[in-house]
């Protein structure tokens, strides 16, 4: 490991959100004006991610009076205070730059499914099909 990994290894957060692309997020963004401090709630769909190590950054679209508004947020930095998962989505593209050209309900990103106790949804179908078998 070379110096400059090294100091950029010094730069990043202890916790990483853990959130992927198509889920929608609640961004607490820390806001300076003057002299007050805020905090800022940005909600929207995460449309990319980029980036490795203190380096990374991901965008945020939400649709704010009828007009498509983006922001690309720094994961490491520490004017992101927090980012809570609303909604987990299901794409199957790394980059949904294709979410620009859509309106309303086309704009939409489908619901991931989630299983709790770690199961993936192939498995009880499977273990149905064998009980029927026996």
């Amino acid at each position: 490991m070379n110096q400059l990994e090294r100091i950029q290894r010094s730069f990043t957060k202890k916790s990483v959100p853990n959130f992927e692309i198509g889920d929608t997020v609640r961004v607490h963004v820390k806001v300076v004006e003057g002299e007050k401090e805020r905090i800022q709630v940005y909600e929207g769909t995460v449309i990319a991610r980029k980036g490795t190590l203190n380096t990374e950054t991901f965008t945020v679209r939400k649709v704010s009076y009828g007009v498509g508004v983006e922001r690309i947020f720094p994961v490491h930095s520490p004017i992101v205070t927090r980012v809570d998962v609303m909604r987990q989505g299901r794409v199957r593209r790394a980059k949904l730059y294709y979410l620009r050209g859509k309106k309303g309900k086309f704009a939409k990103v489908e619901e991931r499914e989630f299983v709790g106790d770690g199961k993936s949804a192939a498995q009880p179908a499977a273990a149905a099909q064998e009980t029927v078998k026996a």
